[in-house]
């Protein structure tokens, strides 16, 4: 299967890089880092989540952060909503696309939303429903798809038919979340080939996180089985508070530098993302995880990364 000529980047850093930090964030500083990354081209970001404050206080300023970004025209600002309440608040807030989040394991399903994956399915029914007659984009996230905390190995087959069952209650595009990073290469791309067999490849995104050091790897594999857009976090902010031990996501910028090399379109500035990283690991008080960040950091050299140069 031919590698995509242009890959579209999901950036994640605000809500899923950010909601684990323990230290509140002023909602000023969340503004300014959406608004960079906006700068930086991305074409998708997203920017908080509309839950209880109760489970993640970093969010508590969800509306404040939604109303005080600079949109960009072309750029999509989902939010992540758990329920018909969070739905409602973010419609309130200007919302015009919102992400749901489901899981291929049972356990993990109970420990995140407190209830069954078909609880779930019926929940998210009647959001996708209200979001949808609102005009509102819906997007899908499937957790675990390449192991649980909880229950080690899950099967391809149970993801295949939750990301399947997203795609039928009305989801435009089902992300594929690697929630603990265990995944390698060659599984990425087996789970990738079973579930597209209930939804096409057009439709899938993947979200790994790099916990075993093998995120780009799986990233890689995953686009030579065509898939072409990718959940990624500036800085390589985030992890999972119902997995110990997850790291954050793979970092925006070495995703980006990969792509760079690879000769595929991503119409993202590299220049401008570090910045956007460096900004908010400068506030958080800790050097940026991004490999790339780094090392171009300390470099005198400014190195052509693009395929053709």
């Amino acid at each position: 299967m031919p590698m995509p000529t242009r890959v579209k980047m999901v950036e994640v850093g605000p809500r899923d890089g950010l909601q684990n930090e323990k230290a509140i964030i002023p909602a000023e500083v969340k503004i300014a880092l959406i608004d960079k990354l906006s700068e930086a081209g991305l074409p998708a970001i997203e920017v908080t989540s509309f839950v209880s404050p109760t489970w993640v206080p970093q969010m508590a300023d969800n509306a404040q952060v939604m109303t005080g970004i600079a949109r960009r025209e072309g750029v999509a600002y989902p939010v992540l909503v758990p329920n018909r309440k969070g739905l409602e608040a973010a419609i309130a807030a200007g919302a015009a696309e919102i992400a749901i989040f489901a899981a291929a394991s049972e356990s993990f399903s109970r420990k995140n939303i407190n209830c069954s994956i078909a609880e779930s399915l019926e929940r998210f029914a009647e959001v996708i429903t209200v979001a949808r007659v609102q005009g509102l984009r819906v997007r899908g996230y499937v957790s675990c798809v390449l192991g649980c905390p909880y229950e080690g190995e899950v099967s391809f087959d149970v993801v295949a038919g939750v990301a399947g069952q997203l795609l039928q209650l009305g989801c435009y595009e089902i992300s594929l979340g690697d929630t603990i990073g265990v995944g390698t290469p060659g599984r990425a791309q087996t789970m990738v080939d079973v579930v597209s067999r209930l939804v096409p490849r057009e439709k899938l995104a993947v979200h790994f996180h790099d916990t075993y050091g093998q995120a780009l790897a799986n990233i890689l594999a995953v686009l030579e089985r065509g898939i072409a857009t990718v959940d990624s976090s500036v800085a390589g902010l985030g992890g999972c508070p119902y997995a110990a031990g997850a790291s954050g996501n793979v970092a925006s910028e070495d995703l980006l530098y990969m792509l760079n090399g690879l000769g595929i379109e991503t119409g993202v500035d590299l220049e401008h993302l570090m910045a956007a990283g460096n900004y908010i690991s400068g506030h958080l008080g800790r050097p940026s995880g991004s490999r790339v960040a780094r090392a171009m950091g300390c470099s005198p050299h400014q190195i052509t990364t693009t395929a053709n140069a």
